[in-house]
């Protein structure tokens, strides 16, 4: 039997100039407003995308190395970006796969994410080979003791984040931020955190309520009750992409130094061999095979 992992991701423009057409894959054809794609244009354009994405770079990285740690074919396909989930699935479906784990790199399940992927993968392969997606894996003891390791010891209150979500799928159900909440209390109990909060992140300027608070405003409520040290945590995120270098590391920093706070966050998991490891042991369990560890 022949095996083969698609690993999935949201995506990046490979150049400045594919700006545009990534932000319309991502809108699916609704109005884009003029400023906002300015704005991330420019955001881009700070974290010097010109020519290149050191994005993408990111997530080849982590492919070669859950493939070399393996010894299975993994491809990758993107959710708004090529090489897309279609195409992944047709590559792996050309080396005689029989059986295909679908793994997003993203821990928490949620129906506006998730299972996005997944329907993509499922159309895409059809009957054509057993599919073997993983919903979710938040609670992954390789996944927390990551965590755990980058924040035990610290003096610094600990902020875990999260990529925010439209509020309304609370009232449908939706485990996502459940999840996310698990997570945080799995690495903090491991970890011995007694000082430590959640907030949210990379709300997008929809018009409707969006799971809070978000970071910038929590970072003023952390320095109204006395904090000044804040160590953040994205549980939500394992690789360096825009919503950490832009979000975090510019617009965060940027408000803790104006409310006179130190701020850091932790080194992302990206393919970390410890990190790697973990994903293999997930790819491993889905098809019914032994860990190597």
């Amino acid at each position: 039997m022949s095996d083969v992992v698609v690993l999935m991701a949201y995506g990046s423009p490979e150049r400045l100039v594919d700006v545009p057409a990534y932000y319309a894959d991502i809108r699916g054809g609704r109005p884009i407003r003029p400023e906002l794609m300015e704005d991330l244009v420019e955001r881009y354009r700070r974290l010097g995308i010109e020519e290149s994405s050191p994005l993408n770079a990111i997530t080849e990285q982590t492919r070669a190395a859950l493939e070399a740690e393996l010894g299975l074919p993994v491809f990758t396909g993107m959710k708004h970006w090529p090489p897309r989930i279609a195409e992944a699935a047709e590559s792996a479906l050309a080396t005689g796969a029989d059986r295909i784990v679908g793994l997003v790199l993203a821990p928490h399940y949620s129906m506006m994410s998730i299972r996005g992927y997944r329907d993509q993968l499922e159309q895409a392969v059809g009957d054509r080979a057993e599919l073997h997606f993983v919903d979710s894996w938040h609670d992954e003891p390789g996944f927390i003791d990551f965590l755990t390791d980058r924040v035990r010891g610290t003096d610094a209150h600990v902020v875990f984040t999260a990529h925010s979500l439209p509020a309304r799928i609370i009232e449908a159900g939706d485990p996502y931020k459940t999840q996310l909440f698990e997570t945080a209390e799995l690495v903090a109990q491991a970890a011995g955190l007694t000082d430590w909060s959640f907030s949210f992140q990379s709300e997008s300027p929809t018009g409707e309520p969006w799971l809070g608070p978000d970071i910038l405003d929590h970072l003023v409520t952390l320095h109204e009750s006395g904090v000044d040290n804040v160590l953040v945590c994205p549980v939500g995120f394992v690789s360096d992409h825009l919503e950490i270098r832009w979000d975090l590391d510019v617009e965060a920093k940027e408000k803790a130094a104006e409310l006179g706070m130190q701020l850091a966050r932790i080194d992302m998991a990206n393919d970390d061999p410890a990190f790697v490891e973990t994903l293999a042991v997930i790819v491993r369990r889905a098809l019914g095979v032994p860990s190597a560890t």
